[in-house]
């Protein structure tokens, strides 16, 4: 069995690096501001903390690939994956009823999960641009 691994791309690097950066700032502002974020959005505190803690590993590993010279495609893969699986829930939350969120909560929601889905599509460009070498392990 081969492993893709990849040369990693400068665009590729910022991309995560970009990526991982807005999941410090969102989580952040999700987990240390959830009550006050409560009053304008009309989501619940506890949801908007949960998601804001959430975002912080997903940020580390980000980190993580952006800081390697190769890496595998798999890596690229997951967090491709895992940004297309926060926009589809967020987008389903409101689809839901379960929330009842302001005008501006609906925003923020939305605009969230826009912007993940411009990463998923920024790091799969990047990751069709990155240099493929076929590693066959001995």
């Amino acid at each position: 069995m081969s492993m893709q691994i990849l040369r990693t791309s400068t665009f590729l690097r910022w991309t995560l690096l970009a990526d991982a950066a807005t999941c410090v700032a969102t989580g952040l502002l999700m987990m240390l501001g959830s009550g006050q974020l409560e009053q304008f959005l009309g989501l619940p505190a506890g949801l908007l903390r949960y998601a804001g803690v959430s975002l912080l590993p997903f940020a580390a590993f980000l980190v993580y690939l952006a800081k390697r010279e190769n890496l595998s495609t798999q890596g690229v893969w997951t967090a491709i994956v895992l940004n297309t699986i926060w926009t589809a829930a967020s987008l389903l939350l409101l689809m839901t009823g379960r929330v009842a969120p302001t005008e501006l909560g609906y925003t923020f929601v939305i605009a969230q999960a826009l912007g993940v889905a411009v990463f998923a599509g920024l790091e799969y460009f990047g990751l069709r641009k990155s240099a493929t070498a076929t590693v066959v392990p001995a």
